[in-house]
């Protein structure tokens, strides 16, 4: 049976039930709200032969870099693959394949492929999306989805996601008044698109425009906040706002409560943990016992070495609480890692593991080996995923270790040049009179 979904997108095994249940679940995707995966599958108890709602389960499975999912979506896949299926649902699974087996690179065509013959799919778009930054493609975040916008209009359902997506892109291709302008409207369709809301975030960091960060996120924080599995990250965008302000008491109680409060060891709350630590770590704050709560998160997960953007967060954490053991298990899993099949293979050979050492050596305040392994790779960081706010902590870690060792020069330079990319910025006038000093 084959109806079709609310865009106009053929959907095979679906009845009414079953297709609301399935765009309810596809809503919560998109806002990063409530919980889809209970939604996917009270559309697929209504029909199991509901091909796109196994695809979808697949998906929330496979897009939080979770170590330990491979299962569930295998399951997933396979249970669709058996069913009768369109050539767009087969351009899912195909996908889905690819994400299974590691390659995001060829995952992130098959959904272009789909979404070029059916740019109303908005799952196609947003897995799309996703795949695009763990891959930091900055090009293809704003192209994937500047190519479907002509199909859609501000009348349709979920095009809220669509201009906070586009909005992303455009931020991370340093077009800024346009990201602004598109995640507002974003925002204003849906106040409760917390990737949307994210989206003018990184343009304000990006910008240097902390105060305006900080009431942005302010004014909206019950829309982001509710109910969402994302809203993490957007307090960590907060907490940078006032790092960069100096003050470091409200970052520290942003980390204390909305942030790690909860000690949540989901993989994308340990990332903003971690790097937020970290940053506070390189200005010389006193963090009291807070790595060892992080690295508790991160411990169990030391050897997956399925991603090399989580590899680092995780040796950010070992460093700083001070656990040689679980630091060598994340190198020896990278090791391994090096020589698989899959695209981590090279996010983990080209950045992942020089930088891992890098944060190896910094714990043993061995600061030359730091920018000896660090200046190879600050200019091909987005190799390894992640937004431009987030690699930003490769720059820092240099910078400190400059000053820490004996590079003063290679300190007064970098200082100078993050300063005349965002002169606006408190912390970067602070970094430039500190290398001026030493």
């Amino acid at each position: 049976m084959t109806t079709k979904d609310t865009l106009g997108n053929p959907t095979s095994g679906a009845n009414g039930r079953s297709l609301a249940s399935f765009e309810l679940a596809l809503r919560q995707f998109q806002c990063s709200i409530q919980d889809p995966v209970a939604a996917v599958d009270e559309a697929l108890a209504e029909s199991p032969g509901l091909v796109m709602g196994h695809a979808l389960r697949a998906y929330l499975h496979l897009l939080g870099t979770e170590p330990g999912v491979l299962p569930v979506a295998k399951e997933s896949h396979e249970k669709a693959s058996a069913l009768r299926s369109n050539d767009r649902e087969r351009g899912h699974l195909a996908a889905i394949g690819h994400l299974i087996e590691g390659r995001w690179a060829a995952a992130g065509r098959a959904l272009e492929d789909v979404a070029i013959d059916h740019p109303t799919d908005v799952l196609a778009l947003q897995v799309g999306h996703l795949i695009d930054f763990f891959r930091a493609d900055s090009r293809m975040l704003r192209d994937r989805i500047a190519r479907a916008m002509p199909a859609w209009s501000n009348t349709m359902p979920g095009y809220h996601a669509v201009l906070g997506m586009h909005a992303f892109g455009l931020e991370e291709t340093g077009d800024y008044v346009r990201a602004e302008a598109s995640g507002r409207e974003g925002v204003e369709l849906e106040p409760r698109d917390g990737w949307a809301q994210h989206a003018v975030a990184h343009v304000m960091e990006m910008q240097g425009r902390q105060k305006d960060g900080i009431a942005w996120m302010r004014a909206n924080q019950d829309g982001w906040t509710r109910d969402s599995f994302f809203c993490g990250h957007n307090w960590w965008h907060l907490a940078l706002y006032h790092l960069d302000l100096g003050e470091t008491d409200q970052a520290l109680a942003l980390f204390d409560g909305p942030i790690h409060g909860k000690r949540s060891t989901v993989v994308m709350d340990m990332l903003d943990a971690s790097a937020l630590l970290w940053r506070l770590h390189l200005l010389g704050v006193d963090l009291g016992n807070r790595w060892n709560t992080v690295a508790d998160g991160w411990e169990p997960m030391a050897g997956a070495g399925n991603y090399a953007f989580n590899d680092a967060h995780a040796m950010m954490a070992f460093v700083g609480a001070g656990r040689p053991k679980a630091a060598k298990q994340v190198l020896a899993a990278q090791r391994r890692a090096m020589k698989g099949a899959g695209d981590n293979a090279a996010f983990t050979r080209e950045v992942g593991h020089p930088l891992c050492l890098a944060i190896g050596a910094f714990g043993r305040g061995a600061y030359g080996e730091v920018t000896t392994l660090l200046r190879p790779i600050r200019n091909i960081a987005s190799r390894f995923g992640g937004s431009h706010a987030q690699r930003d902590l490769i720059d820092q870690t240099i910078i400190a270790a400059a000053l820490r060792g004996s590079e003063r020069s290679l300190a007064r330079a970098l200082a100078a040049e993050r300063l005349a990319v965002k002169p606006n910025s408190l912390a970067n006038r602070r970094l430039v009179e500190q290398a001026r000093a030493a």
